[in-house]
């Protein structure tokens, strides 16, 4: 198959049914993203939801079926702003008993798949990613599509633009697979490196940005948990319910560490499409525009005095910056936030200090 035969075949290709993970906590971007109202409700761009955004995203790359995974809490809420869209594709919510990581969530998507749909394709987004070309977006999935539709497990890699050591990366190898249009093999994940490690990856050429995407047909994704998660699989393998019912039994466990950093069967497609996981504050200011001072604020009241390289997000009262540098300043209705913004990864252990001290009031 030559890449202008494959090309033509992405205009008949989409996936039938998308699963978006949507049970996350959002640590990292507390306060504004709280226990009951997670970073995938929280409006950062455009006054709509991560959720919404990422739903509006998949319908646009051919979804025709949806499968949300969330968790009991976020139950009611996700409900409600689905019922509140108005889309011509089946959307369907399910609940998890428990977090266990995104292996045990996936394989309860899988459950909800019938004998008949082994060929069908099926697509993992996570729900808090942010996306600026959605075209590009769409190509990228149909590309893995076709991989997917090769036996393969595809995942989309982002081409840095930057040394990032907030994300994992996947090496991929020399060679395009076969005919297909930017899809290669897969050398290696690597973990979240430090600076100069991920230095020499954008050096290499090598190297993309893990973007937690997956798309492998049913019947693909079925036999690789038999092959490597069967614990997993053995209790898919009973149905829906008894799946449910046997949650608290099924490992804590990523579908990354669980299945793609042993599978023979991956590939990944290079992209590039505007992409940014809002994981923490330091990436959300990569969405605004900074001052002349470098200081990226939100917020209609904030007046800045000497200070640069300051990331502020106001709600209701004014915020005034006065000869400080590199701070991370949120104000939400009951707290403020005061922090160094080369610690917003650790924003984590906050929240964690927060839980041991029990002041689940502000979580």
């Amino acid at each position: 198959m030559t890449h202008k035969i494959a090309l033509c075949l992405l205009m008949e290709v989409y996936i039938m049914i998308s699963v978006i993970l949507a049970g996350g906590k959002g640590l990292r971007l507390w306060p504004e993203s709280r226990r009951t109202h997670p970073k995938q409700l929280c409006k950062f761009v455009a006054n709509k939801s991560m959720l919404d955004h990422t739903v509006d995203r998949l319908i646009k790359a051919g979804a025709k079926r949806l499968l949300i995974i969330t968790n009991d809490e976020l139950l009611a809420d996700i409900e409600k702003l689905i019922q509140s869209r108005d889309d011509a594709v089946m959307i369907e919510i399910l609940s998890e008993p428990e977090g266990k990581n995104t292996a045990p969530a996936v394989g309860l998507a899988l459950t909800k798949c019938g004998a008949d749909e082994d060929e069908a394709v099926l697509g993992i987004f996570p729900s808090d990613h942010h996306v600026l070309d959605g075209d590009s977006f769409s190509q990228s999935v149909q590309k893995a599509i076709l991989a997917a539709r090769q036996d393969h497990i595809a995942t989309i890699g982002v081409a840095p633009s930057r040394p990032e050591t907030g994300y994992g990366y996947i090496e991929k190898s020399r060679w395009e697979i076969g005919e297909l249009p930017d899809v290669f093999g897969v050398d290696s994940f690597c973990e979240k490196p430090d600076l100069q490690t991920a230095q020499s990856y954008l050096e290499t050429g090598r190297h993309v940005w893990n973007s937690g995407i997956y798309i492998g047909k049913v019947k693909t994704l079925r036999e690789e948990f038999a092959r490597y998660l069967p614990e997993v699989h053995a209790q898919m393998s009973n149905g829906y319910d008894h799946y449910i019912q046997s949650y608290s039994c099924l490992p804590n466990i990523s579908l990354d560490y669980g299945i793609a950093e042993k599978s023979d069967r991956m590939a990944v497609v290079e992209s590039d499409f505007g992409w940014c996981d809002l994981g923490n504050w330091n990436a959300l200011a990569e969405l605004a525009d900074g001052d002349e001072c470098h200081n990226t604020c939100t917020g209609s009241d904030i007046v800045a005095l000497e200070s640069s390289h300051c990331l502020v997000k106001q709600a209701s009262k004014t915020v005034v910056l006065f000869g400080v540098d590199n701070l991370l300043v949120v104000e939400t209705d009951d707290i403020i936030l005061v922090a160094d913004r080369e610690r917003t990864q650790d924003i984590r252990n906050l929240v964690e200090l927060l839980q041991e001290k029990k002041r689940f009031d502000l979580l």
